[in-house]
């Protein structure tokens, strides 16, 4: 009986290759140091809702990502996300509509993530800090110093900064992922009571602390009472402010906010700030997967490819592809 597969990451790179994996007749068992799946993916539950505060849509370009999208949207977690597009620059907004086909995920982005999990072996709230190999097989040590294993290979789905390290054992590889530059963002939910008198459902922002913003009811299957919107800053403005204490993020975001929608806005009844310290890749990789095949190391995510949500999906498909070549 051979040992099975670690992948370390829940998002939607690890979980591409976990289905891959398992579909194939592998046995795996997937790590996380978070609560439950989705990384970038995630959405917070909160008194307004489920709110997505990582990615807020996706696109699918490549045919075999499109293959997957329309299953999604087949099986109800995924629907097509048609907003009022804005574009804001110098203040100045004005609508902005585009042939571009979005998705999210429904009732809320993590749906995806969540499904995909399904019955899949899972270890969350686990943080894994060492990977480490035995005469014959890989193990896995976490920060409450325990050890997880044996396994026969490993793949670190996880932003690079944080796969660089545990990649140590193939210094190659960890060259490779500490060479990514990860960009942060900051995001602010705000929730009114009144729905505010605008028409914008989505804003690409520029000349503003803020990147983008969207309106939640906008997006199909989230239900309620309150009128949501979710606040992205760009990445110079998160770099700068990185340390900012949350409530004054909110208090200046919300001021960005107040500026740019043209309309009353009120002191929202609840608000959230979330820093994403690693959000996404400064530039985009062509690597597909970083792989040690002698070893049985490798490494997936968005940041060994386009960056997107699309990225993430082909670069798990990729990395268990090559990890069943390994094993033929």
């Amino acid at each position: 009986m051979s040992a099975p597969i670690a992948i370390i990451g829940t998002g939607i790179a690890g979980l591409s290759a976990a289905q891959a994996l398992h579909a194939a007749g592998q046995e795996i068992h997937l790590f996380d140091k978070s609560r439950g799946s989705g990384g970038r993916m995630a959405s917070k539950r909160s008194d307004a809702g489920a709110l997505d505060m990582g990615a807020q849509y996706f696109t699918a370009r490549d045919r075999r990502f499109v293959d997957v999208v329309q299953q999604w949207q087949a099986r109800g977690w995924a629907a097509e996300w048609t907003p009022n597009l804005y574009h804001c620059s110098a203040g100045k907004l004005r609508a902005s509509p585009d042939e571009q086909l979005r998705w999210v995920g429904t009732p809320r982005m993590s749906a995806i993530t969540r499904a995909m999990l399904g019955a899949l072996p899972v270890t969350f709230s686990c943080h894994i800090t060492e990977v480490f190999r035995g005469p014959e097989h890989w193990h896995l040590q976490d920060a409450d110093g325990q050890t997880h294993g044996p396994f026969s290979h490993v793949l670190i789905a996880t932003p690079a900064p944080q796969a660089s390290s545990l990649l140590a054992a193939a210094p190659k590889l960890a060259g490779a992922a500490a060479s990514v530059a990860m960009e942060p963002t900051w995001a602010v939910a705000l929730a009114f009571e009144q729905p505010l008198e605008t028409l914008v459902e989505g804003c690409f922002v520029q000349d503003s602390p803020l990147d983008w913003l969207a309106r939640n009811r906008s997006k199909p299957g989230r239900e309620t009472l309150l009128d949501t919107w979710v606040l992205q800053a760009s990445s110079e403005w998160s770099k700068e402010q990185l340390d900012l204490p949350k409530d004054a993020v909110i208090e200046q975001l919300h001021g960005a906010f107040a500026e740019l929608i043209g309309c009353a806005v009120p002191a929202p009844s609840f608000s959230l700030a979330h820093r994403w310290l690693y959000a996404r890749p400064a530039t985009a990789h062509q690597w597909g997967v970083l792989a040690d095949a002698n070893l049985g190391l490798y490494a997936c995510g968005d940041w060994c490819s386009s960056g997107r949500v699309e990225g993430a999906w082909l670069s798990g498909q990729e990395a268990a592809r090559k990890i069943l070549e390994q094993l033929q």
